[in-house]
């Protein structure tokens, strides 16, 4: 069976009106929600332009603290322009004391017992001054007898004239011949002759007392003594004393090949013996002509006066100086050395520091002379050196130099 439903117009109006409702009540909805996304839309985006100006302001704070800092952070470091200054070439030596000319002292004579020695070493002495006295009680009588023997000779050539002279009166009255006479004549010759021989053999025998005595050859100073009293000493004693002559002093220094071209007599010398703040004043008076072939140096001889602080076989540091040139001078602090050698800091393009290799030249109280490697119109770090390292860069500070 078929049952349709009829449909009243009241029913159908309320179903109009219900559909109406239900549309309007989704359109306020749709509004509301795109409303919503529009103000979350805008709320991101403000929030996101202030974080994005928020940031590039902290960059650029952050970026001009970093340049502060980073300025603040470049070290001040003191430098030089030391230019070219006139540098005495000096050149350093040492090597030992000796006496410029010494002289040994032996027995001159046939020497004995020695009595007493007068001298001692570091004793100032004249020339023909005994040094010691030898025993000569023996050589004493024998020359005692060789005077006797002139007087007794004397009166036999005296009896001999006498003989002749009365000889003479007698020949011209005929009593003596004249053979005779010629006899009396040569008694008389002879007997003189012994006389002079007797004085002769009484002079050598003086002569030879007198050289018992060990004697200074010259004045000078005692260095050395090898003889004491009871001792007994003939030619083959060997040296007795040693003696500096005139109390001259030389320096012996052993300087390099290279050196000795720049060496001549007559060059000034400062001369320091070892433990020692004394400066002595001599000069070269001889260069070797000679080098050994296994050191390949040569001997040079600085003629030194005498000092009481000068003792012979001593040590000692000499300068000589052998002329002048123009060189950059340095503090020794701007001066540094490494494996590969000596070494300054400057400070170059853009304050920038870099490493200078150098050769030292004279070292010096008034600093260090460089002989090559600088011109001389370099900023060289003074202080600091080593505090700073090559490719850092500076604030360099210049220093009037003293020069």
């Amino acid at each position: 069976m078929n049952y349709e439903r009829k449909v009243e117009p009241m029913d159908s109006l309320a179903g109009t009106t219900q559909s109406y409702y239900e549309e309007a009540d989704n359109r306020r909805r749709r509004t509301r929600l795109i409303i919503g996304v529009l103000l979350v839309a805008i709320a991101l985006a403000v929030a996101w332009l202030a974080f994005s100006a928020g940031k590039g302001d902290g960059a650029a704070a952050g970026g001009a603290a970093g340049a502060a800092k980073g300025g603040a952070n470049v070290p001040s470091v003191t430098v030089v322009v030391p230019g070219r200054v006139s540098v005495q070439a000096a050149i350093a030596a040492n090597g030992t004391i000796a006496a410029r000319r010494e002289m040994p002292v032996g027995i001159a004579g046939e020497g004995g017992q020695v009595v007493r020695v007068l001298v001692e070493p570091g004793q100032w002495v004249g020339a023909g001054q005994t040094l010691a006295v030898i025993d000569r009680s023996v050589q004493t009588q024998q020359a005692a007898a060789l005077e006797a023997s002139i007087r007794v000779a004397q009166a036999d050539a005296n009896l001999a004239q006498a003989e002749l002279e009365r000889a003479e009166a007698l020949v011209d009255r005929g009593f003596i011949s004249k053979a005779d006479m010629d006899r009396k004549r040569a008694t008389r010759d002879a007997a003189n002759a012994r006389v002079r021989v007797a004085q002769a053999q009484f002079g050598e025998a003086r002569a030879r007392n007198t050289r018992l005595n060990i004697v200074a050859p010259a004045a000078g100073l005692v260095l050395t003594r090898q003889v004491e009293p009871g001792q007994v000493v003939g030619a083959g004693s060997g040296v007795l004393f040693r003696m500096a002559r005139g109390g001259e002093m030389e320096m012996l220094a052993q300087m390099a090949e290279a050196d000795l071209q720049r060496i001549g007599t007559g060059t000034r010398a400062t001369v320091t013996p070892v433990g020692t703040d004394l400066q002595i004043a001599g000069q070269v008076w001889q260069v070797s002509p000679v080098i050994n072939p296994d050191t390949r140096q040569g001997m040079v001889r600085i003629a030194i006066p005498y000092s009481a602080s000068l003792r012979p076989g001593g040590f000692a540091d000499a300068r000589l100086i052998s002329g002048s040139s123009e060189a950059p001078l340095l503090p020794e602090s701007a001066v540094m050395s490494g494996p590969e050698g000596n070494y300054v800091l400057i400070v170059g393009k853009d304050d920038i520091v870099q490493r200078r290799p150098v050769t030292v030249g004279t070292v010096s109280d008034s600093g260090v002379s460089i002989a090559s490697g600088l011109t001389g119109n370099e900023r060289v770090v003074v202080l600091a050196g080593a505090f700073v390292n090559p490719g850092d860069k500076v604030k360099p500070v210049v220093q009037k130099s003293s020069q």
